[in-house]
């Protein structure tokens, strides 16, 4: 059985030796301070500011920052710019969350059943895998979108289509340096089934390299969706994406270069973010960095 801690509140996940070096990635902090507030303002800002994302006001087109009430600008219809740009902010959180979430599940589920089993089973999954790999990843993504109907399910799916075969590798990695261990080999010599030692023992214990390789895609969807609504295989207009608001800007880049800056801006800040997030988990929950 398992001693009680002599301290109850040490074993606190914010107790953790994880939390403390999380907490002392000063980066990591900054790029969840970004998304916390980034994600708030376009929860909330569609109910705060005085139009929204579809209102046309066409005696206001073109519209500088801090113009009255419009206070990132308008577009070449007169519509709101920060309306537009918190509406499609939720388009592309959305987006990168649930490709993340889709990307992770198969690449788990792939990852954990190739480490396991090995042999022939392992062989075939990872060869399926290294072959999605050598396909560039930019044209599966235009292919499938250009084949299917735009929405933001479709555009989910594609980009976790072509996102899941890095966390396969990773969980695969892990789950094969796992499978020996003590706790495993115990695990069998009390007749748990596979499927119970895949997905309740060793699973738990390769959870920390999924969160990061996890965070890190939500970065890549993100960026992901914002170039396929570019090329306008994605979101179409008039619903916003930060890809479809760069589309509309570039014709403008010399006249109202503010179009692009501002939905530009908000990719490179969600992307830089969680980047930083994922650099901030990678450390925090790397093993090999504990010597006491």
């Amino acid at each position: 059985m398992t001693a009680i801690a002599a301290n109850p509140g040490s074993d606190r996940w914010w107790n953790s030796r994880a939390a403390r070096r999380f907490m002392s990635h000063h980066l990591a902090l900054l790029g969840m301070a970004m998304i916390v507030a980034l994600t708030l303002a376009c929860v909330l800002g569609p109910y705060i500011l005085p139009y929204d994302s579809l209102y046309i006001d066409l005696r206001a087109r073109f519209a500088g920052p801090f113009t009255g009430h419009h206070y990132l600008g308008t577009d070449p219809l007169g519509r709101d710019i920060a309306a537009r740009l918190f509406m499609a902010g939720r388009i592309s959180l959305l987006v990168g969350f649930s490709a993340m979430l889709l990307s992770t599940l198969v690449g788990t589920i792939v990852g954990v059943i190739a480490g396991y089993r090995g042999g022939w089973i392992g062989a075939a999954l990872m060869r399926t895998v290294d072959g999605f790999l050598a396909f560039p990843s930019i044209f599966l993504v235009l292919a499938l979108a250009a084949a299917l109907k735009p929405s933001a399910i479709m555009i989910t799916v594609v980009i976790a289509a072509s996102s899941w075969m890095e966390v396969a590798r990773i969980v695969e990695a892990e789950v094969r340096s796992l499978r020996e261990r003590e706790f495993v080999q115990a695990g069998r010599m009390l007749g748990l089934s596979a499927k119970h030692i895949m997905f309740r023992e060793i699973l738990p214990n390769a959870v920390g390299p999924i969160i990061v390789a996890s965070t890190l895609t939500i970065a890549r969807a993100i960026l992901m969706e914002a170039y396929i609504s570019f090329l306008g295989y994605g979101i179409q207009p008039p619903l916003p994406s930060w890809g479809n608001m760069l589309n509309g800007a570039q014709q403008y880049l010399g006249t109202a270069p503010w179009l692009a800056i501002i939905p530009g801006a908000a990719i490179t800040i969600a992307v830089t973010s969680f980047n930083f997030i994922g650099d901030g988990l990678r450390d925090a929950l790397d093993v090999r960095g504990d010597h006491s």
